[in-house]
Formats: C-alpha cells, structure tokens, sequence
C-alpha cells in the first residue's frame, strides 16, 4: 500500500521483544536483562479480588481518573512517603502503568514539532513516546558517574522546549540523583516556564542508606512538576498494568481526553488489587528488597574481577548496573554471542541512545539468589572471553 506511512519509521523498535526473541531461540538462556522484580503481589493485593466480583457494577466502565478508594489510598501514600501533599493546584490520575503516564504526559503539554529534553543514557520507551508524539528527544549527557549536568540541560532549552525529564533511581544506570540536583532543574523549569517530569518508578530501590527524592515535595512545584508512579517493579504488579500520574490541575482535562480515548480506564480489577497493595505499603517492598540487595552485592563482587576492561560507575539504585567496556565489538553483537554460546541474556547499550563505545545493562531484579549466581557466572565467562580476547 502507497505511500508508506512515516510517523512509525521513526521510531526505534524496543529491545525487549528482539532479545526476548533470542532467549527463546537459545532454550535454558538465563536472563539478566527484562526489568521485572522475582516477586508478586502481596496477599492484601490478592484479598480484593473478591470485592472486585461482589459488586455487578464493576464490570462496566469507571471513571477515567481512578477508582474512589484506590486515588485515595495514592493520596496516603503521596503524603506519607513523598511528602506531596494534594491540594488545589495538583491531582492523581490512574494509568495502565507509568509508561502511559508518560505518554499522557507529553500528548497533553506539546504540539508537534516540540522538544523534550532527555539524559542520556536514556529509557528507551521515553525516546519512543516523544518521537511518536511528533516531537524531537534532545539529549543531554550525564557525567561519568551517570549524574545529571544542570548547566548542560539548561543551556540546551530553546523556545520549543515544553519539559525537562530526570529518572531517579535511574534506568538504565541505577543512578540515583541527589536532592540538590534534582531541585536545581525543578527550578530551572519554574523559572523558564516549562515542566519537570519526573519518573519515580524504582522509588523503593536504593541501596547503602542513599534515599530517594521526590521534586514535586518542593515548595511551589506544584505547578509545573509531572511525577509518574508504577506498581509493576515496587509491588511486583508487572502484568496487571498500573501506575499513576501527579500533575497540576490544570493539565487534567486533556490528561482525560487522551486517556478516554486510548484506554477509558484502567482495569477495574487491577484497581482493585492496587488498591490492597498499598494497604501492604512501602514496607511489602523493603522487605524483598534484602534478597536483590544480596544478588547485587553478588554481582559487584563479581564484576570487581573484570575491572582491567569493564568499568562500573557507581549505581545506588533501580536494580541495573550499565557496564563501560573497553572492547570495539558492537554491544549487540555481544549481546547475542552471550545469549548463543554462554547462554546468559543481557540488554545492549546502543538501544539507550549511547553511540560510541560498548555497553551493556545488567538487571538483577528477577531471579532467585541461586538462578541469578548461575546467571552471573555465565555472564563472567562470556565476558571474559569474548571481549578481553
């Protein structure tokens, strides 16, 4: 069929099924690369199930924004561990998981030819929703450690620049940003009138006493900070779909719009069932959190012994690790020799917007302490034979 549409051409297509494509072309391949937590949902998730199918009514539509009970439990939990509080100027919307926050996000504050400004190393779904949207990513490097570079983002604003994005704790790095950097580019937005979106999906997951911030906590944020939420990683909600969105006020009518439209609302049930994971709280993740915290110690011992060609800035939280290595192999390539001949998966580099060098992401997240010692020992091979040969 002529023409051939464009929009899509654009857009790189995610790693994850590609890689996921390889593992299942390798059978008994270990993965150390999807994002995804080894536990489930806690018993108060499980418990609302029931009070989902008691009440008839909930097999119809709900309300775009989210479910009663579950927008105030969000409310709770905003207060409690963000120190956000809602008021006149902010709301919660309920999504199909952060990634459609994001989405939701961009649609609703750019007109097309707009930019976004990004760090690189990247999320790629980030990269791809902005790109969709019709808008340009611009790519501002983080410094050796992966740390944000105010004076760099902030000389990259132009007159089309509508949003600064920060994740923290990062993917793909596992960096996670200091209060003060995070504030300076909250300010910077306030004061050059557009907005910051901050991703806090891994906001349970840091390591050594080191503690996550939330810049919509921030004294008159409220008005142009955009935080984005998840339960797939904290509550280990992968497949039931939801996160949530804070925004200011007046940006709720056209969230809704682009929401009724693409989704109408979440799934009822798993509103239900997010609804008794935040009944269990933060302290149902802390409490898994020691055993990923066992594997990365784990993986930190074991990476020590590649020092002479791989190097590992520091990565207090999320559960990754972006490996610099000094090789002139394509990370992709690498990749699928890994999968192939040692049978361990990772994610390549180049898919986070890095364009020079050889990177990989390592993920520790979803396996067992005994799968994930197998997993890295198969990936210290491989390593140590393909690339410092």
């Amino acid at each position: 069929m002529n023409p051939t549409p464009q929009r899509m051409q654009a857009v790189q297509s995610p790693i994850i099924p590609i890689v996921g494509e390889m593992i299942r072309n390798s059978p008994g391949t270990i993965s150390l690369g999807q994002g995804v937590v080894y536990y489930g949902p806690p018993a108060q998730s499980l418990n609302k199930i029931s009070e989902f199918f008691n009440d008839p009514e909930n097999h119809k539509y709900k309300p775009v924004q989210g479910i009663t009970p579950l927008l105030q439990a969000i409310e709770i939990k905003l207060k409690t561990d963000n120190h956000i509080q809602i008021d006149k100027q902010n709301c919660i919307l309920v999504t199909a998981g952060s990634n459609m926050a994001f989405m939701n996000a961009i649609l609703a504050i750019t007109s097309p030819g707009d930019e976004i400004i990004i760090q690189t190393p990247y999320y790629f779904n980030h990269e791809m929703a902005i790109v969709m949207a019709s808008c340009r990513p611009v790519l501002v490097e983080t410094n050796q450690n992966y740390q944000l570079q105010p004076q760099a983002i902030e000389q990259a604003i132009t007159n089309k620049t509508r949003a600064i994005v920060t994740i923290s704790p990062n993917n793909p790095t596992g960096a996670v940003y200091s209060p003060e950097s995070l504030q300076k580019i909250n300010e910077i937005c306030r004061n050059r009138g557009i907005y910051h979106i901050s991703d806090e999906a891994y906001e349970y997951f840091t390591y050594n006493n080191v503690k996550h911030f939330s810049p919509a906590s921030l004294p008159d944020s409220n008005n142009h900070t955009i935080s984005l939420y998840s339960l797939s990683k904290a509550y280990g909600f992968a497949s039931w779909r939801i996160g949530y969105m804070v925004m200011p006020k007046h940006l709720l009518d056209s969230v809704k719009k682009i929401q009724d439209t693409i989704l109408i609302c979440p799934p009822v049930i798993s509103q239900y069932a997010a609804t008794g994971a935040l009944e269990a709280g933060g302290e149902y993740c802390r409490s898994q959190i020691q055993q990923i915290a066992e594997v990365r110690n784990l993986m930190l011992e074991e990476l020590d012994t590649l020092k002479e060609f791989c190097t590992i800035p520091p990565a207090e939280g999320a559960f990754y690790f972006l490996l610099n290595l000094q090789s002139k192999i394509k990370s992709l390539e690498l990749v699928e020799k890994l999968i192939r001949e040692y049978g361990v998966a990772v994610i390549p580099g180049d898919t986070f917007g890095i364009e020079k060098g050889c990177y990989l992401r390592v993920a520790y997240g979803s396996l067992q302490k005994e799968t994930a010692q197998e997993g890295i020992r198969r990936l210290m091979r491989g390593l140590k034979t393909i690339v410092k040969n």
